[in-house]
Parts: C-alpha cells; structure tokens; sequence
C-alpha cells in the first residue's frame, strides 16, 4: 500500500514539473513576440511582397511639363498625301518609382486620355486639323467607348550610367482600344534634385489593337499599321 502511495505521488511530481515547464516556455514565447522578436512566417511574407527600399523615391508626373507624341507614318493617296501624322497626348496622369538601391523595385503607370489627342502636324491647315481631329474621336480612337490608355509596369531592368542617371527597360501592359497587351519601353531616365525627366520612344502595331485607320468621306487619317510613340516626360518628386 506505501509503495503504491510513492508511486502516486512522484507520477504527480512528474505532471507537476512538466505544466510548470510547459508554462514557462509559453511564457518566454510570448515575452519575444512583444519585444520584436524574429517572427519566421512574416519573413517569408516579406520576402514575397518585396517593396522599394529607403532610397526609393515616388513622382507624379507633370504632363504641362512633358512631351507625348504619336508619330504616324502616312498611307493615303488623297489630297494630304506624303504627309505623316504628329499627334500629341495633352492630357494623362500618372506615378513613377525609382529605386536607385534595387532598380528592380521601380514602377510606373500612366493613365492617358483618348479625347486629349489632336493633330499638331505643321504640314495640316487649322481646316484640316479640325477634320482629322474629329476622325480621331469619332471613327478611330472612340473615347466616349474607351476612354483611356493605360500602362502598367510589372518587370523594371537595367543600371546606373552615371550620377542621377539610369538606362532601364520598362516591360508592362498596355490597354488601347479595350485591347491589352504587353509592351517593353526602353526609357533613359535622369534625376535633378526634386526632378526625374524619362526620354525615349518605343512602337505599337495599330492592328494589335483593333485601332483602324478612317475609311470616311474625307479618309484624313490614313496611317500605316506601325505608330511610334516618342516622350519626354517629367516628375516631381512627392
């Protein structure tokens, strides 16, 4: 009977000193997880969902500062022939972010307005430039149905050339006409103070996009299918 006594009584020591440890090592557990402690899983997350680093810096683009110009080559024979069209996109918006730590880590969108480009063409009378306006609007871009293009970056390449100044290969999406698709736009990019000024151009199928040259009465724009975009275009640092 003593002995089974014993054996009780050190089986309940035994209980005793493992809920004691067991509380004591929840107790330290937590005491890390207020202090900072590593958490391993919101490492992982972290690393996932990499941001742009201290040195990063956002701009908003200023388009009464920029220069955003489409260059299509001419394909008519009627009486503007030989005449290539210089459209220019007044108004869009936009944000870039610029890593110079992780060049990877930068971004940009823009967000143009379809109703916003006019013909400025030298070679096209105010009488024409009405005319090829109003094709613009009505018969080939159709702004009250698309109203915007867009660009989103997902993949930013490319190095340092100096200071303050970057070569990059922008690659991201473009949405034209309802259509999406990818494009990549070699971009020289220069930093002055508060100031970052993107230059560069890159081109587009207008088939790609379901965007049609006019077949109406006055066939005004008549492009090829290539059009090539040029820019120059300034941020200001938020």
């Amino acid at each position: 009977m003593k002995a089974f006594k014993w054996l009780f009584l050190v089986i309940a020591a035994y209980i005793l000193a493992f809920v004691s440890v067991y509380s004591f090592i929840n107790q330290r557990n937590a005491s890390r997880s207020e202090t900072g402690s590593p958490d391993f899983s919101a490492i992982v997350v972290e690393a996932k969902t990499a941001a742009p680093g201290p040195a990063a810096t956002r701009y908003r683009l200023d388009a009464r500062a920029s220069k955003f110009m489409a260059d299509a080559e001419r394909s008519g024979l009627l009486w503007f022939k030989g005449h290539s069209h210089r459209i220019a996109v007044r108004e869009f918006t936009g944000e870039a972010v610029l890593d110079p730590d992780s060049l990877a880590n930068s971004s940009l969108q823009i967000t143009a307005k379809a109703a916003s480009m006019e013909e400025t063409g030298s070679v096209f009378t105010a009488p024409q430039k009405k005319i090829i306006n109003k094709e613009l609007r009505e018969i080939v871009l159709l702004p009250d149905q698309y109203p915007d293009i867009v660009f989103k970056s997902s993949e930013v390449k490319g190095k340092s050339t100096g200071a303050g100044q970057y070569d990059l290969k922008i690659t991201g999406n473009l949405t034209l006409h309802g259509v999406t698709r990818p494009v990549t736009i070699p971009t020289k990019v220069t930093v002055t103070g508060n100031e970052l000024r993107a230059q560069g151009d890159f081109s587009i199928s207008r088939g790609d996009f379901n965007v049609k040259a006019t077949s109406a009465f006055h066939g005004m724009v008549r492009v090829s299918d290539k059009v090539k975009f040029e820019f120059d275009i300034v941020g200001r640092a938020l």
